[in-house]
């Protein structure tokens, strides 16, 4: 059966259209929770693809220094490029195997001290609660009620650890359940990495067959674009990330600090998150070192001050230029904004975010307001413009008959002259 389009120039039809529009808005706005549950499970589905593409994306700028740089006299293409992913995977690999290696026994130590010193660590505080009570009680200052409520907060946590300590256990190897996720997504991005050219060239047929010459084109740019400054943001934070990981390492050696590999590497992990990233990475590198001892915790905190000073004004500058130019209230309105969203995702991507808003608003928004404005100001002229002319117009035809009726008393007069000649 043939759809009749003259349907919808009836009244009726584009009533009947608007209220199932208005209904459908309705059931989508008042169950927005069974609508986020089947995106969720969708995404579900679909996480191991997310999860590949952005690992294939993230390690493609290394994939193309081995291509075109390491590998660039192979003149086989597809060849180039096989063994520049290979090269990229087995370069990642390693040094996932060196950090795990490395950073395990650290962790295990850790936990275990931890664990081992949990009662001291509470008669030292109960100690410290008892001086604080006896100086409150000298300066006659009832500090009875908090200060009872941090020894009952105290006591059920030293209470609750051992009998727990199945379910954290539990909870910790809980978290690596996702691993075959992440199995399958690593073994899809090779793919991915592999395949980008062929991938590439289909996506760009399909936009091409559906997009016009200049939409398509417009589009290509703005993509390239967006592309240039993600690939620039990914680069430059994973850099300073290890610039400062690095940084760190080495002082711990100089000092002697304990932990040094391990701290090292959650200060260059948490460094990645702008803005409040060191702040995090700096509360656990203390809480980590004044378990052990509190002098340890001082110096790195005075430490961690003068190098994210020094990452603040001089490497991060250098590094990023000002080819990411934006306003650092933009900058954080879309932390806090993209934080609260989609937690840190949101605020790894923040940045880049808004670099590209800010692109795409004066170089499209902007124009396109601009373009509209000089349009309506165009019409206005032409406007004027006519009805300047049509004044002048009549200026002219109105000159024209203020000639024509002098000519006319000129020739009254004459007449009138000849007829009194006459006489």
């Amino acid at each position: 059966m043939k759809f009749n389009k003259n349907i919808l120039k009836n009244r009726w039809a584009s009533n009947a259209l608007a209220i199932s529009i208005g209904v459908l808005v309705y059931l989508f706005f008042s169950h927005l929770d069974v609508v986020g549950k089947g995106v969720a499970a969708f995404f579900g589905f679909i996480n191991p693809v997310i999860i590949a593409l952005i690992i294939a994306y993230v390690m493609d700028p290394l994939t193309k220094v081995f291509e075109h740089y390491v590998f660039r006299r192979m003149h086989r293409e597809i060849a180039r490029r096989n063994l520049a992913v290979v090269c990229t995977i087995l370069i990642i690999l390693a040094g996932f195997v060196f950090l795990m290696v490395a950073l395990i026994p650290q962790i295990v130590n850790s936990i275990i001290t931890f664990f081992d010193n949990v009662n001291v660590y509470a008669e030292e505080i109960r100690t410290l609660i008892g001086n604080l009570q006896k100086h409150a009680s000298d300066s006659r200052f009832d500090f009875s009620k908090i200060l009872n409520s941090g020894q009952a907060l105290l006591d059920t946590i030293v209470s609750k650890i051992p009998s727990n300590m199945e379910s954290i256990i539990n909870t910790s190897f809980s978290i690596g359940r996702n691993i075959v996720t992440w199995v399958i997504a690593v073994i899809m991005s090779i793919y991915f990495l592999a395949d980008k050219s062929r991938l590439q060239a289909g996506f760009g047929k399909l936009m091409h067959a559906i997009l016009s010459e200049k939409a398509f084109r417009n589009s290509s740019k703005f993509w390239n674009h967006c592309n240039t400054i993600m690939i620039r943001y990914i680069v430059g934070e994973l850099l300073d990330a290890l610039i400062i990981g690095l940084s760190n390492f080495v002082f711990f050696l100089i000092v002697g600090l304990p932990y040094n590999l391990l701290i090292s590497v959650v200060v260059g992990v948490t460094n990645l998150a702008p803005t409040f990233g060191p702040i995090v990475g700096g509360v656990v590198g203390a809480f980590i070192l004044v378990l052990n001892n509190p002098w340890h915790a001082l110096w790195f905190i005075i430490f961690t001050i003068i190098l994210q000073t020094i990452d603040g004004y001089v490497i991060k500058p250098k590094l990023f230029g000002n080819t990411l130019g934006v306003s650092s209230v933009w900058i954080l309105v879309c932390i806090i904004v993209g934080g609260r969203m989609f937690g840190v995702p949101g605020i790894l991507l923040a940045i880049p975010f808004a670099a590209i808003s800010d692109y795409v608003y004066n170089n499209y928004i902007l124009v396109v307001l601009e373009n509209r404005k000089s349009k309506r100001r165009e019409k206005a002229q032409e406007h004027a413009d006519a009805n300047g002319n049509g004044c002048e117009k009549a200026r002219k035809e109105n000159a024209d008959m203020e000639d024509m009726e002098d000519m006319a008393d000129m020739a009254r007069k004459e007449r009138e002259e000849a007829v009194d000649a006459k006489e």
